[in-house]
C-alpha cells in the first residue's frame, strides 16, 4: 500500500486536474494531514467507518488555545476533505470500499448576516481617501470597485488590466469561487475612478515594472497585498466614524442588499455575485427584514382584486346533494 504522503500527492494532482482552486487544495491537504495523525493508520484500506466517526467526534470535543470549540462550518470542511479523499481512493481502485460513503456532513445553521453597512456609511467611507495623492486615488478606486461590482476580495486581487472594459463599463472576473468566470457591470462612479487610476496612478507606480499586468499595484509596481486592502478598509471606516469592524467583504453585502432593496431581480443579483444557488442570494433578502406578508398583500395580483371576497361563496349544493334525514 502506498504511503499517506504518496496518496496525498496523488490526491493533490487529481484536485488540480478537476480545476479546484489553490486555496481549496491547500485547505484539503491541511485537514487530511490532521486526519492521518488522528487515526494513526498508515494503510487506508484498514480505515473503517467507526474510525471516521471517532475522528469526527474528536472534532466536536477539540478546543483551541483560547478554549473555543470548532465552528460547525469548520467541522464541515474537515469532514468534506476526508470524504473527497476516500472518494478519490475508491474511484482510483486504491481501496475497494469507501468507509466515508454513508458519513454525512454536519448540518450548518442558516447563514445570517449580522450587520449591513448602510448607504450613508458606505458613502462616508468612500469619501475618506485623499484624492490629492496618488495613493488616495488608488484607494478610492479600490473601494468604488468593491462597492460597484460586489466582487470578492480574492477576485479583486486577481484582476488584470485585460479584465477591464471601460468603454463597455464591465469587469471580467476570472476563476471566481468554484472556478467560475463571469462578467459584472461597472457603475459610472467606479468607471470614472478606474479611468483616472489607469491613466495617471498606475503608470507612475509601474514605471520600474512595466511587465506587471495586475490591475491594482502598490507604490513599487507589485500586486497589492491582501492584508493591505483589509487594513486600508479598516482605516477609512474608522476615519468615517463607523463603530464596527469593517472588512472588504462587507462592501459585497452592501452591494447585494442595495440592489435587492431597490427592486433588483434576485436572479440578476445571483449572477452578478457569482452564486451557484439562488438560496445563497436569498440571505440578502432576509437581511433586509422584509415583511413578506405585507409584500404579498401589496404585490400579488389576486390581493389587488377590488372585488369583495365575502361576495364570492362556494355553492356546495350545486355539486353535492343536500342531506335530508329519513
Amino acid at each position: 500500500m502506498n504511503s499517506t504522503a504518496d496518496l496525498l500527492f496523488r490526491f493533490t494532482e487529481h484536485l488540480k486536474v478537476v480545476n479546484r482552486s489553490p486555496a481549496t487544495i491547500k485547505s484539503y491537504c491541511a485537514h487530511l494531514r490532521e486526519f492521518f495523525e488522528a487515526v494513526s493508520e498508515p494503510d487506508m484500506r484498514r480505515v473503517t467507518r467507526s474510525m471516521l466517526e471517532t475522528h469526527i467526534a474528536g472534532l466536536y470535543d477539540y478546543r483551541t488555545r483560547e478554549g473555543k470549540p470548532y465552528a460547525v462550518g469548520t467541522i464541515c470542511l474537515k469532514v468534506r476533505a476526508v470524504k473527497r479523499f476516500f472518494e478519490f481512493l475508491s474511484a482510483a481502485n486504491i481501496i475497494f470500499i469507501d468507509p466515508s460513503e454513508t458519513i454525512k456532513e454536519p448540518q450548518k445553521g442558516k447563514r445570517r448576516i449580522k450587520r449591513i453597512l448602510t448607504e450613508n456609511e458606505v458613502n462616508l467611507i468612500l469619501d475618506q481617501p485623499n484624492l490629492g495623492t496618488l495613493a488616495g486615488i488608488r484607494d478610492r478606486t479600490i473601494l468604488e470597485t468593491l462597492y460597484s461590482t460586489g466582487i470578492r476580495k480574492e477576485e479583486l486581487f486577481r484582476l488584470s488590466i485585460y479584465d477591464l472594459d471601460l468603454s463597455g463599463k464591465t469587469l471580467r472576473v476570472n476563476k471566481g469561487k468554484g472556478q467560475k468566470d463571469r462578467v459584472v457591470p461597472l457603475g459610472r462612479h467606479a468607471a470614472r475612478f478606474l479611468q483616472e487610476y489607469i491613466a495617471k496612478v498606475r503608470p507612475h507606480h509601474t514605471r520600474k515594472n512595466r511587465t506587471e499586468r495586475r490591475l491594482f499595484v502598490d507604490i513599487h509596481g507589485k500586486p497589492i497585498g491582501k492584508e493591505t486592502v483589509a487594513v486600508m478598509v479598516r482605516k477609512y471606516a474608522g476615519a468615517a466614524g463607523v463603530k464596527i469592524p469593517v472588512s472588504p467583504h462587507m462592501f459585497r453585502h452592501a452591494f447585494a442588499v442595495g440592489l435587492v432593496k431597490n427592486g433588483a431581480d434576485p436572479r440578476a443579483v445571483q449572477k452578478m455575485l457569482g452564486h451557484a444557488c439562488l438560496c445563497t442570494t436569498q440571505v440578502y433578502i432576509q437581511a433586509l427584514g422584509l415583511d413578506l406578508k405585507a409584500v404579498h398583500a401589496k404585490t400579488h395580483p389576486r390581493e389587488k382584486d377590488k372585488k369583495d371576497p365575502k361576495a364570492i361563496k362556494p355553492r356546495l349544493e350545486r355539486i353535492m346533494p343536500r342531506y335530508e334525514p329519513e
